[in-house]
């Protein structure tokens, strides 16, 4: 505006001038001074432009400066936040320093302090320590990596917004240069420590990372190391390893010394382990906690029922409900644990074994009750010589003696038949003579050096006999359990999460057997190192990737898309016992389960349906648009086959939202009534009065005309017709009735019941009863009472209901004289 206001001043001055100047000048001059005051007035001009643009320059300058000193502020406040609240480098190098250790300590008997020959089972615990050990490393790693992302971003932003061209724009004023130099002073001053310390961040965390990564690299290695070894000594089984046992040894280990680096290894092993599963410990412990509460319940309720009836129902799983339900949880659930430590295993195994023998006391004969205590022993001693990692003179001994007492245990057992009769599981007898062989190998293999063979054969004996046992035993106790569950829960209940006894039987279902049968051979073969080399292949096979297209997937994730859908439709199965069956169940707990769940159950597990369903598609990787193409596919199958499904479904939505009927409702439809007993996708189940199930589909039980009697509260108005003769006394009659349906104490007084004559038909006077009953239920039964009363009283007062009948009079007139003639 300064700027255009001069120009302004300037013309109108050389106006003046020029106004001033005589008439008389030539024309040639006048031409001459035009020129001039032109070319003045263009060089005027650029140079107005030219310093508007170095100003406007300027002031933009200032703009951007400004915002990027307030950037590199705001980023400089950030990166001092971050650094303050960093990784603590002292804390991740000692515990970088302490798996420094512990992978020393694993190390121990298989990279350094080496025998005279490798072990198995030393090998096998090195390696799940070593596991442990990777993953801990490989967080920190990830851990140290992100940290170190983010501070090469922060001095990254901080180097990029110091060298900003705008920054090197200075003013031409001077004093504003003095004021913009002490504005950069103090930017560089406060920024100049974050700078510092994110220089020094970055140079610790690389030297951490470098000391991280070597460690993950041995690791690694000596993983794949440990694999050669066993691949070796699995190809070597059968050759000889040590001198024979009555040879002396060439290399002597301190026994103290082996013992000290197995608890160790054995302690490490099982802290990783739990680190890395302690969300399925804490479900192990959830369902030891449940199954003994309803174990325990299931005992009271039974007592209680005893009591009043007089009968006495014994059984194992009632008498010890506690352990018997430690014993069925550890039993079923150790399989949700991958690959678990044979520490672990052994614990659940010893656990479940000493509350088995409690259940044993009284229960088996005092022969078997010795063999059971004499394998136990032994299996714990098994176990407890499957801890010690490296061979010794001592422990081979061990072995053999360990060996010969169940060799001799199990021949005795498989040679007495006569005692064999006492046995409740013959099945048993199997996996004994599995053990007496495997465990004569096993003496034989130690005597002449194999170790690994014959602690192999000495642990796997004995683990089969005690799995079997526990197996064996675990499904009787189920059996039990249900048995005196559909004994006692005739009807379904609430606290029972309204499951139905009588659809779930009273023994364990096909596939269970077969899971546990399964469970045995995962169990057993754990022990071999073939075992590992069956299931790895069968592992890459399953998780191996394989294209479609520009889709890849993989079998696991099949399985598992597979698997979670079948989870889902179980569970929305499950949810289903909400409202099914309602026969079991009297009339306040039907009215407490409508509140509670009703037709909301279709909403309930279409929720249900429909969260698996997205779940599945998660879990397998199957990317959102394929599911657009699915559901595109799903409408034009719509369009041309499917409409009367869709309906039905859409129908069933409509029935849950707007309720027009109710599962328990006591409904009419097409003259067929019935309690609906389901509200399904497709159909819903009504179960008739006369005990079958009518499947109607929704849409068709939206578009009848429905009667629903349980909006009303279940009461109905009832109508019966009576007839009189025409000498009979109405009043007398009128007053008889009302007083009739006046006794009847399931006939409601209010409405008050109402007689009313209807009209003069053609042999009696027609009247009709009204009145209302309590129960929808009972209504029939109420009017065959009613009839029965009325037609008690009338005989009495001597009123007569007559029948219909017609009289034919048959009149004859007066007689014709050719009629008389005749």
């Amino acid at each position: 505006m300064k700027q255009l206001s001069i120009v302004i001043l300037f013309i109108s001055l050389l106006n003046c001038a020029y106004g001033g100047i005589v008439q008389s000048d030539t024309l040639a001059k006048d031409t001459a001074v035009k020129k001039d005051f032109v070319s003045q007035m263009q060089d005027f001009a650029k140079q107005s432009a030219a310093r508007s643009r170095l100003d406007y320059n300027a002031d933009r300058a200032m703009v951007r400066q400004n915002e990027i000193l307030e950037q590199i502020k705001r980023t400089n406040q950030r990166a001092r936040a971050f650094l303050k609240n960093g990784v603590d480098s002292l804390q991740i190098n000692s515990d970088l320093d302490n798996i420094i250790k512990w992978h020393e300590i694993a190390g121990d008997g298989v990279f350094n302090h080496l025998g005279t020959a490798q072990t198995n089972r030393n090998l096998t615990t090195t390696y799940n320590v070593l596991v442990g050990l990777s993953k801990d490393v490989a967080t920190q790693k990830s851990r140290i990596d992100r940290y170190q992302t983010q501070l090469i971003q922060f001095r990254f932003a901080l180097d990029s917004l110091s060298n900003d061209p705008s920054l090197f724009q200075f003013p031409t004023d001077s004093a504003e240069l003095v004021n913009y130099i002490q504005q950069l002073r103090a930017v560089a001053v406060e920024i100049s420590p974050v700078t510092q310390s994110l220089k020094t961040a970055i140079y610790n965390i690389q030297h951490i990372q470098t000391k991280i990564n070597l460690e993950l690299f041995r690791l690694n290695a000596h993983m794949e190391e440990i694999n050669f070894y066993q691949k070796e000594i699995a190809d070597r089984i059968f050759n000889k390893e040590f001198v024979n046992i009555w040879q002396p040894n060439t290399f002597d280990r301190p026994f103290s010394e082996l013992l000290y680096y197995s608890v160790h290894k054995a302690y490490l092993v099982t802290v990783f382990y739990f680190k890395a599963h302690w969300g399925k410990f804490l479900f192990l412990i959830l369902m030891v906690l449940c199954s003994a509460y309803y174990l325990t319940s299931l005992k009271k309720a039974l007592t209680s029922q005893q009591e009043k009836s007089g009968e006495k129902a014994d059984g194992l799983v009632i008498r010890y409900p506690v352990c018997s339900a430690i014993i069925i949880v550890c039993s079923i659930f150790q399989f949700i644990f991958p690959a678990p430590p044979f520490i672990f295993s052994a614990l659940l195994w010893i656990l479940s074994g000493i509350l088995l023998s409690v259940i044993f006391r009284t229960y088996i004969s005092q022969y078997w009750m010795r063999i059971w205590l004499a394998l136990f022993t032994l299996f714990v001693l098994a176990c407890m010589d499957n801890m010690i990692l490296q061979a010794s003179r001592p422990e081979r001994w061990c072995i053999l003696l360990i060996s010969a007492c169940s060799f001799c245990i199990g021949l005795y057992a498989l040679i007495n038949r006569q005692k064999q009769e006492e046995l409740r599981e013959r099945w048993i007898l199997y996996p004994i003579g599995l053990m007496t062989a495997f465990t004569l190998i096993a003496c034989i293999s130690d005597i002449f050096g194999q170790y690994n063979l014959a602690k192999v054969l000495m642990v796997s004996g004995l683990l089969s006999v005690m799995i079997t046992i526990l197996f064996l035993w675990v499904v009787r106790l189920i059996n039990e359990g249900l048995q005196f569950a559909s004994m006692l829960y005739t009807h379904q209940e609430q606290r029972l999460f309204y499951l139905n006894y009588n659809r779930v039987g009273t023994q364990a279902p096909t596939f269970f057997y077969i899971f546990l049968v399964i469970g045995w051979f995962v169990l057993f073969g754990r022990n071999f190192y073939e075992f590992r080399q069956i299931s790895e292949p069968l592992k890459n096979f399953f998780e191996q990737e394989h294209a479609l297209g520009s889709y890849t997937f993989s079998i696991s994730n099949l399985l598992t898309f597979i698997v979670i859908m079948i989870v889902t439709t179980v569970v929305s199965k499950v949810v289903s016992y909400f409202a099914s069956d309602q026969q079991w169940n009297s009339k306040e707990e039907k009215h407490k389960r409508k509140l509670k769940v009703g037709s909301w159950l279709l909403l309930i597990r279409i929720t249900i349906i429909v969260l698996g369903l997205f779940l599945a598609f998660a879990a397998a990787g199957i990317p959102m648009d394929k599911i657009t193409l699915i559901l595109g596919a799903l409408g034009v199958g719509v369009g041309f086959g499917l409409q009367t499904l869709v309906n039905n479904l859409v129908s069933g939505l409509i029935i849950a939202f707007e309720k027009p009927v109710n599962v328990g409702d006591v409904i009419e439809v097409g003259g067929q009534g019935g309690t609906v007993k389901s509200i399904g996708f497709r159909s819903s189940v009504i179960s008739t009065v006369d005990g079958a199930d009518l499947v109607l589909p929704n849409g068709d039980l939206l578009n009848s005309h429905v009667i629903n009697w349980t909006l009303g509260g279940y009461k109905k108005r009832m109508h019966i017709v009576l007839r009189v003769t025409y000498d009979s006394d109405l009043q007398h009659i009128r007053d008889l009735l009302l007083l009739i349906m006046g006794k009847q104490v399931n006939i409601l007084t209010s409405p008050l019941p109402v007689v009313q004559y209807n009209q003069f038909a053609a042999s009696a006077i027609d009247i009709d009863l009204y009145f209302w009953v309590r129960s929808l239920r009972d209504a029939s039964q109420i009017r065959s009472d009613l009839m029965q009363a009325i037609h008690q009283h009338f005989r009495q007062e001597g009123i007569v209901i007559p029948f219909p009948q017609q009289d034919i009079h048959i009149a004859s007139g007066p007689e014709k004289e050719g009629d008389r003639e005749d």
